[in-house]
């Protein structure tokens, strides 16, 4: 018996229309391998699209993929997701806020998301700094225009949520490390470094601002003034005794740092205009402490002025060592003036004068 009818042709695989179904399909898959191997290997761009991607514990990697190619970083998500099947890196990509450009090659990217090469934007904001100095800070560095920054600083809504008092943030942005990417606007940053000082501040100082006689806003006001005359960290305790010593003579604090308040950052010397001009902040023209904070203080000059060391001393003047010379009277101080001033240190306390101008300079 035959396997097949007499006069019924058996069609060949390899001829005809099968035959050309077969060689499409082998041309079709080498031009998709060739397609897929060149999108693992290339970039989309030359970098001038940048994105900053989160990807949390957790989430899906298809969702990472079609960001990517929605912003323009990648040319296929369809195509990411199958390198991330077939190799097995779908489950070891670790969680983090990245940074793509269009520039890397889908396997730089993979590469990053592997080893959680991750990007953070951090800010760091040094002790003592004024709105001032981090608002030049924010624009040079590219993060924010200072002039905005500076507007939300003194926005009256935004001192209103925050539950500030005095006509700006000043003396409550924490010196501390931050990452913007949890900042996306000038306002976002200033709530995130004011929470940060109320958590520092209930943590360490709550209990310690019971016994003090003063309010929060003047511990910072003062604070802030002592940030800005100390080099060294130890003599924070030995400068606020000082000034508190003088509080309770009703002598003027006559703190440089404050003289130049709001018309430039103190940068190391004041002069006899300086120390003349009308000002509220102006200890040399005021009584008592200035409205508010010259600067935002950290810890260690909040700690020094709710826990002052006990002295007798009325003055101090800068040595040329980064620590000062702490006088109990006038005569003892102008001694100390004329010997370490010859090399231009600062001072604290009624200057000497000569031709009119004051012989003082500050530190920073």
């Amino acid at each position: 018996m035959k396997d097949y009818l007499p006069g019924v042709k058996i069609a060949n695989p390899f001829s005809g229309r099968f035959k050309w179904i077969t060689v499409t399909a082998v041309i079709i898959s080498a031009l998709l391998i060739t397609r897929f191997t060149l999108f693992l290997y290339s970039s989309k761009g030359e970098g001038n699209t940048v994105r900053v991607v989160d990807f949390a514990k957790g989430s899906s990697l298809r969702k990472l993929a079609d960001e990517l190619e929605k912003g323009g970083v990648i040319g296929s998500s369809s195509f990411f997701m199958l390198y991330a099947r077939v190799s097995g890196l779908s489950g070891k990509v670790k969680a983090g806020t990245y940074q793509f450009t269009d520039a890397m090659s889908p396997l730089e990217i993979f590469r990053k998301l592997e080893s959680g090469d991750v990007y953070e934007k951090r800010f760091a904001v040094p002790e003592g700094y004024s709105i001032f100095q981090i608002a030049e800070m924010l624009d040079s560095r590219g993060f924010f225009k200072k002039e905005p920054f500076l507007k939300e600083c003194s926005d009256p809504q935004l001192l209103k949520e925050l539950g500030i008092r005095g006509p700006s943030v000043e003396g409550y942005l924490y010196p501390s490390t931050y990452n913007l990417l949890k900042a996306e606007d000038p306002a976002a940053l200033i709530k995130l470094m004011v929470g940060q000082f109320r958590k520092v501040y209930d943590e360490r100082f709550a209990a310690l601002e019971k016994n003090s006689h003063l309010t929060r806003s003047q511990i910072i006001t003062l604070a802030s003034i002592v940030e800005k005359e100390a080099v060294a960290g130890q003599e924070k305790p030995l400068i606020a005794s000082v000034f508190f010593n003088r509080l309770k003579k009703r002598m003027p604090l006559q703190s440089d740092p404050t003289a130049v308040y709001g018309t430039r950052a103190f940068g190391g010397k004041v002069s006899g205009s300086d120390v003349r001009r009308d000002s509220p902040y102006n200890t040399y023209k005021i009584s008592g402490l200035p409205p508010g904070p010259i600067g935002n203080p950290g810890a260690g000059a909040i700690e020094a002025v709710l826990q002052p060391a006990t002295t007798g001393y009325y003055y101090f003047v800068a040595k040329n060592d980064g620590t000062h010379h702490f006088s109990v009277n006038l005569d003892e101080h102008n001694r100390a003036v004329r010997l370490h001033l010859k090399s231009g240190s600062s001072q604290t306390g009624s200057p000497e004068y000569k031709n009119d101008r004051p012989n003082i300079t500050g530190r920073r």
